[in-house]
């Protein structure tokens, strides 16, 4: 195990989280219409997670000798719920992609290991719910105004 370039995935995987915090919180700002008690309440409840991955990430930067990262990535924006929801879905997506690739890194170390799964499980299941809800198009539909419910 290489542990610079661990911490430096860590570090990425950190930049993420912290793109997550304001991203989604953003998100839980700006949704608006019939649905955005239900999906501020989501958002919010993503970017508290986020933050939360972020803490125990950052922390395990430091029990390794690392410094953690204060950056983020570029943050996405939309006010449109669908737009929102496919950026949630890309997000998750891609923290999927990066703790998987930290888990590589993590090999030999069991309770490393372990750390990362027990996140990579919680990204998967955003993964997995947002996909779950984009797949059904009345929900989505309904939830921002589709055209077919207009008069006209």
């Amino acid at each position: 195990m290489d542990k610079s370039k661990l911490i430096d995935k860590l570090n990425e995987c950190l930049r993420h989280e912290w793109t997550g915090v304001a991203q989604y919180a953003q998100a839980g700002f700006v949704v608006a219409g019939l649905w955005r008690e239900v999906y501020s309440d989501k958002f919010f409840d993503s970017a508290k997670e986020s933050f939360g991955h972020a803490k125990l990430v950052g922390e395990k930067i430091v029990a390794m000798g690392g410094v953690p990262s204060v950056e983020r990535n570029p943050v996405k924006q939309s006010d449109d719920l669908q737009e929102l929801l496919k950026m949630a879905l890309e997000f998750e997506s891609k923290a999927v992609k990066v703790y998987s690739e930290a888990l590589e890194l993590a090999e030999g170390d069991r309770a490393l290991i372990v750390f990362l799964e027990d996140i990579l499980k919680e990204e998967q299941e955003g993964v997995d719910e947002l996909t779950r809800i984009l797949r059904d198009p009345k929900a989505v539909a309904a939830s921002i105004g589709s055209s077919a419910t207009k008069v006209g």
